[in-house]
């Protein structure tokens, strides 16, 4: 990988900008949109938690570890994405820690998101591998990653743990670098009528 330092991805209506301090106040209002927060399986902070949230998110970033953003639509930060678990020694690297209002779901704002990542990810810093994780309850995001053209790797049983204390299995999916085409093309066609 070439370059972690913390970038602007920008297309289809949708920006991804880096996260800073004072996105709290609109990152709570994404999180409160559809009560988000409150789904046991999504590792989203609430009122409370989201400064210290955002606060780790940059420690990370300036350990070189992370690169969080915020996504805007609409004028509007309406979620929170990042690179996480960044090795540069394959390079390899994972997408996830993502969430959206719900006003935001059902729209092409989520393809867009992962396509400017991706696209980030392959085109720009040169992995070889794209990963994701996810609860094995959070079904929608399991749909969804699936839907990028994802394969599923496996599932660690009892990897972590929910909110509210219980097992949580992880499912893992990825892409790797000679997949990337294809399923650039098939993103492309999927965004094709999105204004740009």
């Amino acid at each position: 990988m070439t370059d972690l330092a913390p970038v602007t991805l920008q297309d289809w209506g949708v920006t991804l900008e880096p996260l800073r301090h004072d996105h709290i106040g609109a990152l709570i209002d994404a999180v409160e949109d559809g009560d988000i927060g409150a789904l046991n399986y999504v590792a989203v902070p609430g009122r409370a938690g989201m400064d210290a949230w955002i606060e780790k998110a940059l420690e990370m970033r300036d350990a070189g570890r992370e690169l969080p953003f915020a996504i805007v639509a609409d004028g509007r930060v309406v979620g929170s994405t990042r690179f996480y678990d960044i090795d540069m020694t394959v390079p390899t690297l994972a997408i996830g820690y993502t969430f959206h209002a719900t006003s935001v779901w059902r729209t092409h704002v989520n393809t867009a998101n992962k396509r400017l990542m991706l696209g980030h990810a392959f085109d720009t810093l040169g992995a070889q591998s794209v990963y994701f994780h996810t609860s094995h309850l959070n079904l929608r995001s399991q749909a969804a990653i699936e839907r990028l053209g994802a394969q599923r790797d496996g599932i660690l049983r009892a990897h972590k743990r929910h909110k509210d204390g219980s097992l949580r299995d992880t499912h893992t999916y990825s892409i790797i670098a000679a997949e990337w085409p294809a399923i650039r093309t098939r993103l492309d066609e999927r965004l094709a009528n999105v204004p740009r």
